[in-house]
C-alpha cells in the first residue's frame, strides 16, 4: 500500500508526515516552492512536543509524473475549489480503479471524484494544522495529531476503508470506520460554516451571533432538504478529549482553513463549496440564506482583493444583512 497525497499543505502535510514517520510509503504531489523545498531539504513537521524532517518517496508536481503502482491510494487534500482540475489531471494517468480517498471540507469532492472513480472514500477530518511555509507543515495537537474517520461514498464500508484507517490510527492519528460517513461530513459542514467568519473577523469570532446564526440557516436547510448529520452530541462524544490544541514555537496559529488562505494571499477560498453549499441547497429548498450567502460573497471578495485576516467587524457584516 502506497499512498499519493495529492496537495500535501496543511491536512495533506501532516497527514503525509505522519504517515511517512511511521514508516508506510508516501508520494506527494506538491507543487510551486513548498514541493521544491521538500524535494531539496524533506517535510519537516512541526508539532507541540516534536520536530521531525520526513523524506517522502517522490515529490512531484504533477500526477501524470507518476509512476502508478496497482496499491496506490490517493489522498485527496487541496481546497475544494481545486477539486476538479485536480481530478481532471489525476483521470488521464491513475488506474481507473484506485481508490480516491476525500480528505477536504464540505460535501461535493465525493461526488466530484466518483464521476471520475468508481472506488471513494470520504473522511471526516478534525485535524487543527497549518502551513504558511514553504517546506513545513504544523501540527498543533498532541499526541493525537487528527481524527479520521472513513467510509465508502456514498454509503458503506470495505477492506480498503479498513486498512487506511488502520494506517492513520498507526501514525498518531485516531480513525474509524463508518458506513454514514456523510451524515458525519454534514456535520462537519455545519462547523465550517463559521471560517468565513474566523477569515473576516479574525480570532474568536466564530462563536459569535455570526456563527449562530449562520448554523441555524444551515441546519433549516439541511432538513428541508432531507439531509441527516451526526448531532452536536454525537460530535462532541466523538471528539471527547482526543485533540489537544497547544502552542508550537515560531508558529502562532492564525485559525482556520479559510483564515490561512487570506493570510497566504492565495486568491481564492473555498467558501463556495462551504457557506455556498447552504446558499445552494437554500436555493434548490426554497429557503432563505441571506447570512451565508453574504459571508460567501464578502469571503470571496476578500480573497480576490487579497484583504489579510481579521479585516472586517462582526457588526459591520451585521448591520449590512439587516438594512438589506
Amino acid at each position: 500500500m502506497r499512498f499519493v497525497v495529492f496537495g500535501a499543505g496543511a491536512i495533506g502535510g501532516v497527514v503525509g508526515g505522519r504517515l511517512l514517520q511511521h514508516e508506510y510509503e508516501v508520494g506527494l504531489i506538491a507543487r510551486g516552492e513548498h514541493g521544491r523545498v521538500i524535494t531539496t531539504s524533506g517535510l519537516k513537521v512541526e508539532a507541540p512536543d516534536s520536530s521531525i524532517t520526513v523524506r517522502p518517496a517522490f515529490v512531484v508536481d504533477r500526477p501524470e509524473e507518476i509512476d502508478w503502482h496497482a496499491d496506490d491510494i490517493v489522498l485527496l487534500a487541496m481546497k475544494s475549489q481545486d477539486t476538479i482540475d485536480a481530478l481532471s489531471h489525476l483521470a488521464l494517468c491513475a488506474p481507473v480503479s484506485v481508490p480516491v480517498v476525500c480528505l477536504q471540507n464540505g460535501v461535493n469532492n465525493e461526488r466530484t471524484a466518483l464521476r471520475r472513480f468508481p472506488n471513494v472514500y470520504g473522511v471526516t477530518v478534525m485535524c487543527p494544522a497549518g502551513h504558511l511555509e514553504p517546506g513545513t507543515v504544523v501540527a498543533y495537537s498532541t499526541p493525537i495529531a487528527a481524527l479520521l474517520d472513513i467510509g465508502r461514498y456514498p454509503d458503506g464500508q470495505d477492506e480498503t476503508a479498513v486498512a487506511i484507517s488502520a494506517a492513520f490510527n498507526a501514525s498518531t492519528m485516531e480513525s474509524v470506520v463508518r458506513s454514514d460517513i456523510m451524515r458525519w461530513k454534514y456535520a462537519k459542514l455545519l462547523m465550517n460554516l463559521s471560517n468565513a467568519v474566523d477569515a473576516l473577523c479574525g480570532p474568536g469570532t466564530r462563536g459569535g451571533t455570526l456563527g449562530r446564526v449562520i448554523r441555524e440557516e444551515g441546519i433549516a436547510v439541511l432538513r428541508a432538504a432531507g439531509i441527516d448529520f451526526a448531532s452536536q452530541d454525537e460530535d462532541r462524544k466523538r471528539r471527547g478529549n482526543l485533540l489537544t490544541i497547544e502552542d508550537v514555537p515560531g508558529h502562532p496559529r492564525v485559525g482556520s482553513s479559510s483564515s490561512q488562505s487570506l493570510a497566504r494571499s492565495t486568491g481564492s477560498i473555498e467558501t463556495d463549496y462551504l457557506n455556498g453549499e447552504i446558499v445552494l441547497l437554500g436555493r434548490l429548498n426554497s429557503v432563505s440564506t441571506p447570512v451565508n450567502e453574504r459571508l460567501q460573497r464578502l469571503a470571496n471578495q476578500a480573497a480576490h482583493e487579497k484583504w489579510p485576516p481579521g479585516s472586517l467587524s462582526e457588526e459591520d457584516i451585521l448591520e449590512h444583512i439587516e438594512a438589506r
